[in-house]
């Protein structure tokens, strides 16, 4: 059994390793980008959830966007999204994605939204338009969509991913053991089942996990096993950051050492593609994982 270095994050106030550094947002690319977002009045997750690599990916012309506004019906304990009542539904918001994919030359868009869980539809009907107008008017530009937990409504998920983006992916975000704790409106178990739907839909299948929030290493191996069982191939493991003082914790800050350890795990459990590291988030490379 692998035993390497972790650093106790002492209730995330110590400070943080140097493999944690990034860069800071400049130059023209970055530039272009946020006056693009500015312009059509979109929402990214770049900048809702705080990404530590919205310098690198937004100053290499590429961003995450986020659909169906931005506050969330969830209260997941780690994610800086605004939680609430949403009042935004903009018919016009899948035009202005397509326009900005477009005038921004993006090879891979990942698109992605909040939990959309007062909608009948789950928000569905957004995400079918959007997918379709930027393959309207981007035709060689492939797609992933980061979709969420439609609560077993399989109609909605099969009306979100029929657009014809060719990556599918839905976070389990953490092990089973810390799903009460961490995303209490969601549920395990349910979650899989999508990620198994979406596949024998005949979609290219991904989630991801954060680690640091006080998993096992066994428990990081069941979630793989789990997520190949159900049809899952591409997995991404990053450092779970802690976004304000009013979110979860980190437990303990992940050794770069182990996250290339359960990349060797991970690729020899069955995964075609595995992410890891410290600034791995989920669309971090995903142009990589077609």
């Amino acid at each position: 059994m692998i035993e390497l270095p972790i650093v106790d994050a002492n209730n995330a106030k110590q400070r943080k390793p140097d493999w944690l550094r990034v860069k800071l947002p400049i130059g023209e690319e970055y530039k272009k980008v946020r006056q693009l977002v500015d312009q059509y009045k979109l929402h990214t997750i770049c900048q809702s959830g705080n990404c530590p690599n919205m310098g690198e990916c937004w100053g290499e012309g590429t961003a995450t966007f986020m659909i169906l506004g931005n506050v969330c019906t969830r209260s997941c304990s780690f994610c800086a999204v605004k939680t609430g009542r949403p009042t935004e539904y903009d018919i016009d918001e899948p035009r202005r994605v397509a326009e900005a994919v477009h005038l921004m030359q993006v090879k891979h868009a990942v698109i992605t939204s909040v939990n959309r869980d007062e909608l009948q539809d789950r928000g569905a009907e957004i995400w079918y338009q959007t997918v379709r107008l930027v393959k309207e008017l981007s035709p060689k530009t492939t797609i992933e969509t980061l979709i969420p937990d439609v609560k077993s409504t399989w109609s909605a998920l099969e009306r979100m991913i029929e657009g014809g983006q060719e990556v599918v992916s839905h976070n389990m975000e953490t092990v089973k053991s810390l799903y009460r704790k961490i995303r209490p409106q969601a549920k395990y178990e349910r979650s899989l089942e999508q990620i198994k739907r979406t596949k024998d839909y005949g979609k290219r299948t991904k989630s991801g996990i954060m680690l640091g929030l006080g998993e096992t290493k066994s428990e990081v191996y069941e979630a793989m096993d789990d997520l190949v069982e159900n049809g899952c191939d591409v997995l991404t493991l990053g450092q779970y950051l802690q976004p304000t003082k009013m979110h979860y914790d980190v437990v303990e800050f992940i050794h770069p050492d182990l996250f290339l350890h359960y990349k060797e795990v991970g690729m020899s459990k069955g995964f075609d593609v595995v992410e890891s590291g410290p600034l791995v988030r989920s669309s971090y490379h995903a142009e990589r994982h077609l």
